[in-house]
């Protein structure tokens, strides 16, 4: 059976992560290409002082496909992983580049939270609004 596409999310698949390589596993299911690329990615990332202004050189370094190297780079800004900072952020100083970001993991933390006020919130007029918006998906 061929291994889905989709990121896995699953709470037990998240408990059983170990390192990056679960990680990218887990974010880029049945593409091993672009998970070595999505590694590599982040490894660069996370190795650079400051602001890596590109990531062609990764393509050449370490055979990674022009396609393949771009594709994981735009999930992983999608997902917040990484982002491209431009000259005009005056927090770099006009400089332009790539950098680890921690939207995702901050993104996380709120949803977290968010579901545990949720859980915690029991009352009677919070079910009601809940009930009724829950009426309107239908």
């Amino acid at each position: 059976m061929a291994e889905g596409t989709k990121i896995d999310f699953r709470c037990r698949r998240v408990r059983q992560i170990g390192d990056i390589t679960d990680v990218l596993a887990m974010l880029f299911p049945g593409n091993r290409n672009q998970q070595h690329a999505a590694g590599r990615i982040l490894m660069a990332l996370k190795d650079s002082v400051g602001l890596r202004q590109s990531l062609t050189d990764l393509e050449g370094r370490f055979g990674i496909s022009r396609r393949t190297l771009q594709r994981a780079r735009s999930k992983l800004s999608r997902l917040g992983l990484i982002e491209h900072v431009t000259w005009m952020n005056s927090r770099h100083g006009g400089q332009t580049g790539w950098k680890l970001s921690g939207q995702m993991s901050s993104s996380l933390r709120l949803l977290a939270d968010k579901l545990d006020r949720w859980r915690k919130d029991d009352r009677p007029d919070r079910s009601t609004k809940d009930e009724q918006l829950i009426g309107l998906l239908n």
